[in-house]
């Protein structure tokens, strides 16, 4: 619980999926998206809510991104990105939530979940830069190896 703000940690796949799209392309963005967000929708407690809409359109999007050659700019553009992402993901998630208990009439039971939103949206664009970078370094390295293997394995 060190890594949190205000109570609220970082949107944890955003960190996986961003180099990952990056890398792969927009089709296997699209299909990580899925598959993260059905582990998490299948470690949530309420199953009427998802969050495969926002990790979906967030990985078709990160797969249309293209690598930065500059390193410096490149670790600031990871946490804006996931900053960006993580409000998009966490509104989506939000309003589904907004829209089932609409007839509740008390909108004002619902403030601190924007709160709550701004508070994932600025930790994990603090944190992006540096568990992206390092993972982009991870899949990029990794990317060949697949190849590799078969190759000998022949």
């Amino acid at each position: 619980n060190w890594l949190e703000f205000l109570g609220v940690q970082p949107y944890w796949p955003l960190f996986w999926l961003l180099p990952w799209s990056m890398i792969y392309g927009s089709f296997d963005g699209l299909i990580i998206g899925l598959f993260l967000g059905l582990i998490l929708d299948s470690l949530s407690l309420d199953s009427s809510f998802t969050q495969i809409p926002g990790l979906v359109l967030c990985g078709l999007w990160f797969g249309k991104l293209s690598v930065s050659n500059n390193t410096f700019v490149g670790h600031f553009r990871y946490g804006l990105i996931c900053s960006i992402a993580s409000f998009f993901c966490s509104s989506l998630y939000f309003f589904q939530i907004l829209i089932k208990n609409w007839s509740d009439h008390n909108i004002f039971l619902y403030l601190p979940g924007i709160q709550n939103i701004f508070a994932q949206v600025f930790i994990t664009g603090l944190i992006a830069p540096l568990l992206c970078s390092l993972l982009f370094r991870l899949f990029q390295t990794s990317k060949g190896r697949d190849k590799l293997i078969r190759f000998i394995g022949k």
